[in-house]
């Protein structure tokens, strides 16, 4: 069948997490410190920024990548919705180092570039280990929505457990031991609510300037490429957790549970947590977020290193 490029109208506006209710803590009582803005690399002369939050109390020696994207848009109002979620809160409370990547937007950047990104993000943090007291071969990966997208997207990547190969081989890859998501987009072939309008905002995600010029061959082959389901072959050597809503109005359970399928049927490890009337997202994600913070401490703790 051929590939028809269809709308991520409804996605782009509704994919935020500011619908969940903040913390009751202030600044002040937060556990962490947060450093705003840091480069870790550069994409055609734009900087490319991550926060970190470092625990006030005693690190664990582990670390969290969180792949902060919402809609395929990385601005600051991004960071704004995790801390809502109290995703840095739970992490830092437990001892966890948080480094808060943004890999960029869509209307600068294609899924392809923002994937290489989210790979100069990991490799910049294990490459600072030592200076935050962190353990670079046990760093555990999450995200929600198109941040989820990208952190399987990366994840599932053949490639990154190779060294940089445009920089010396002593360096770093981008090979994480754990990942967990919440509700992210699996396959752009098969967008089930996706409506027949405004081809161009997914045409953004594929290729630099939209859909125009394109054949639906080459769009079907961008979008498989674009798409983590696609991307499981052979034994995937990490564990996956995915937690994603039963009422989800906007990437339906259906790319959480295909995914979990194909990595099971690879002879991989995944495990799928469903919210009973959960939508995209809820305003209780935090207990989700828990959850998923206390399996990150069973795989990391028993990640070989």
């Amino acid at each position: 069948m051929a590939f028809q490029p269809r709308s991520l109208r409804p996605l782009l506006a509704g994919a935020l997490l500011s619908l969940l209710a903040p913390s009751n803590s202030t600044a002040e009582g937060l556990p962490y410190e947060q450093r705003k803005d840091l480069v870790y690399g550069e994409s055609h002369g734009v900087g490319l920024l991550m926060d970190v939050f470092t625990p006030r109390d005693k690190t664990n020696g582990l670390a969290i990548i969180d792949v902060v994207s919402g809609a395929w848009s990385s601005d600051r109002s991004k960071i704004r919705d995790h801390t809502l979620a109290q995703i840095f809160s739970i992490y830092c409370a437990k001892g966890y180092t948080v480094f808060g990547i943004r890999p960029g937007s869509k209307d600068r950047f294609t899924a392809a570039d923002m994937e290489k990104h989210l790979r100069v993000g990991i490799r910049f943090v294990k490459e600072h280990a030592e200076e935050y007291h962190i353990d670079p071969e046990r760093l555990g990966m999450t995200g929600a929505s198109a941040g989820g997208h990208l952190a399987l997207l990366e994840a599932l990547n053949a490639d990154a457990a190779r060294p940089d190969p445009t920089k010396d081989a002593a360096r770093p890859n981008s090979r994480v031991r754990a990942v967990g998501v919440f509700f992210p987009p699996t396959d752009l072939l098969e967008w089930e609510v996706w409506k027949p309008a405004d081809p161009e905002i997914v045409g953004q995600l594929l290729f630099p300037g939209g859909v125009a010029g394109h054949s639906a061959d080459e769009l079907a082959k961008r979008a498989r490429e674009a798409s983590p389901l696609h991307r499981v072959s052979g034994k995937p050597s990490i564990p996956f957790l995915l937690i994603h809503g039963d009422a989800d109005p906007l990437v339906p359970l259906s790319h959480s549970q295909r995914i979990v399928e194909a990595i099971h049927k690879a002879g991989g490890t995944a495990e799928l947590i469903v919210k009973p009337g959960g939508g995209h997202p809820w305003l209780t994600l935090a207990e989700e977020v828990r959850v998923m913070a206390d399996w990150f401490d069973k795989q990391l703790a028993n990640a070989p290193k």
